[in-house]
């Protein structure tokens, strides 16, 4: 069997920048354990797979190890691979998946997703994460998946180094670590090792979580963001009641063919 697959780095600034995502276009879906097992084989932090439904399109996400329920770097990869090479020419793109409907549009560069907003809750620190870094006094929530903790500067974050061991045995998706930060609203990084992803580059799902929360610390609806990982990840988004606009540019690295 012929697949094909794109890859696409989204939420970037430059090629070689933002978070590489698989997209497989299909006409009908695969068994779930040919999917992962595809995902799996591309080694990348997420998969997506999409088919056509009506006007709309189902949408699945993998990573190497599980199916998550939401991913907002390989939305915006699929958004693009549709636009791009697909000839789709309205507005807007409708996704169903996992978490819902989701809307993408394209203005110029840049795609945006409009996705819910997380449900969070404060919760006791989450201990012995970071190596010689104490985070009993930090500030922590745990949304619907990821625990997320606040630093005090960015260096600080910058400077994180993750225990992924004990990272691995919270009860959750992941951990995002955050901060204000120096030349935008605020920064963060993402660190999911139970999920197959050590450290993410550009996780967009994550903003769900955090604008909310900077938008209450900062009083603003408009935010911009950095992720510091070593590609780094680069953000717009918008507060709007329930939801948020998540917007970032796309760029193509390989277009091929899985064979098997």
């Amino acid at each position: 069997m012929n697949l094909p697959i794109y890859q696409v780095d989204a939420f970037c600034a430059e090629p070689f920048s933002g978070n590489p995502a698989a997209v497989c276009p299909m006409d009908r879906w695969l068994d779930d354990i040919t999917m992962q097992r595809i995902a799996m084989e591309n080694n990348l932090a997420e998969t997506a797979f999409f088919v056509k439904n009506g006007n709309d399109f189902d949408l699945r996400w993998f990573t190497p190890a599980v199916e998550v329920d939401l991913c907002g770097h390989a939305t915006l990869a699929s958004a693009h691979v549709l636009y791009t090479y697909l000839d789709y020419a309205d507005d807007k793109i409708v996704f169903n998946t996992r978490s819902g409907r989701l809307e993408v549009k394209k203005k110029g560069e840049h795609y945006t997703m409009n996705f819910p907003v997380d449900t969070l809750e404060r919760t006791d620190a989450v201990d012995n994460v970071f190596r010689d870094v104490d985070t009993s006094n930090c500030t922590t929530y745990k949304g619907k998946t990821d625990y997320i903790l606040f630093f005090d500067s960015e260096e600080q974050v910058h400077n994180l180094q993750p225990d992924l061991r004990n990272i691995a045995e919270l009860d959750a998706r992941g951990l995002i670590a955050t901060a204000k930060g120096d030349n935008v609203d605020f920064v963060y990084r993402f660190f999911g090792p139970q999920s197959g992803v050590d450290e993410d580059p550009a996780t967009g799902s994550a903003q769900t979580s955090l604008v909310p929360l900077w938008a209450g610390i900062l009083n603003k609806k408009h935010l911009s963001s950095i992720q510091l990982s070593k590609r780094r990840g680069f953000f717009e988004s918008e507060l709007e009641g329930d939801r948020v606009n998540i917007s970032g540019r796309a760029n193509t690295f390989l277009v091929g063919e899985i064979q098997f």
